[in-house]
């Protein structure tokens, strides 16, 4: 018996782990490893504005959208939710496609020359948040957030003044609009607009992706300038910042779980998207990014299994 447990051992020991498949992205000339057991899901990427890919809802076929500038899949994978590259009838708008049934509905946001983007699911797929921005002397200001409730296909616009230029949003596990206010956050009442809450000098958000953890815990943000570390971890209870890791990533694309992020990295002359751990360290390789790609302003969707 102790014989037949001992071979059982060393041959689990053997066996290879879990092998990636790997998975070509059209377009941007990347391979994405996927494996079995993944907590996240590649689901959408694209460049910039100008070409935008989505994930059958089965398999691991991406197709080109032409007619759309961004999409963003629903936390459960139901629903697509897509923002034009135009506007129609001199509105902008929000296409909420069903993924059983192919059925789309066209949700009017805001009037022509504003538009609303980045779209922020809630964790419980009911509602979806747009930034709202204008131009202001050539250049693209956010100035407010649109609200889409899913179910009715109605939406909501708030504008507010004194936003930063940049602010966008995206919803905390709670249900409030959070966006960069300053060096630090400030979080809105989704209904009207009021603040809630702001956390200063605790650095700015890692980029409109959910920078929540799964259980909501943990807040990944870049550091202030004053720490010579790069991502830092906030207790949103406190808003206080809890950890400091000393890492650089180029960027962020939200959380793997709960102790480890999205990030890209600077790799030689090019750029690795891989699984980085809250002590710095990279875990798993998922892609190597070329550097022309990154610097035609690469994104990644990513949906929880």
């Amino acid at each position: 018996m102790l014989v037949h447990i001992a071979i059982a051992l060393s041959l689990t020991l053997l066996a290879p782990a879990t092998a990636a498949d790997t998975l070509p992205l059209p377009g941007v000339g990347v391979g994405y490893a996927e494996k079995a057991g993944d907590p996240v899901r590649l689901s959408a990427y694209g460049l910039g504005t100008r070409s935008t890919y989505l994930r059958a809802r089965t398999g691991a076929t991406f197709t080109r959208q032409p007619t759309l500038s961004e999409v963003s899949v629903s936390p459960d994978g139901r629903t697509v939710a897509g923002v034009p590259g135009s506007y129609r009838a001199g509105f902008d708008t929000l296409l909420l496609t069903d993924r059983a049934t192919g059925a789309t509905r066209r949700v009017r946001t805001v009037a022509k020359p504003l538009t609303a983007s980045y779209a922020s699911w809630t964790r419980d797929g009911k509602q979806v948040a747009l930034t709202v921005e204008q131009k202001v002397a050539g250049t693209w200001r956010a100035a407010g957030f649109t609200v889409v409730n899913v179910t009715a296909g109605t939406a909501r616009t708030v504008r507010l003044p004194g936003l930063d230029r940049d602010a966008s949003f995206w919803w905390s596990p709670d249900g409030h609009l959070i966006a960069r206010h300053g060096s630090g956050l400030r979080a809105y009442r989704a209904t009207d607009g009021a603040v809630i809450s702001t956390h200063p000098s605790i650095g700015l958000p890692t980029g409109p992706e959910d920078s929540y953890s799964p259980s909501g815990r943990r807040l990944a943000m870049w550091c202030p300038s004053r720490f010579r570390e790069g991502l830092c971890l906030v207790d949103p209870a406190t808003g206080r910042i809890a950890r400091r890791v000393a890492v650089q990533p180029v960027a962020l694309f939200g959380w793997w779980d709960e102790g480890h992020v999205i990030a890209v990295m600077a790799h030689r002359s090019d750029y690795r998207l891989v699984v980085l751990g809250l002590n710095g360290k990279v875990t798993r390789v998922l892609a190597g990014i070329p550097r022309r790609t990154w610097t035609a302003r690469l994104w990644l969707g990513f949906t929880r299994v």
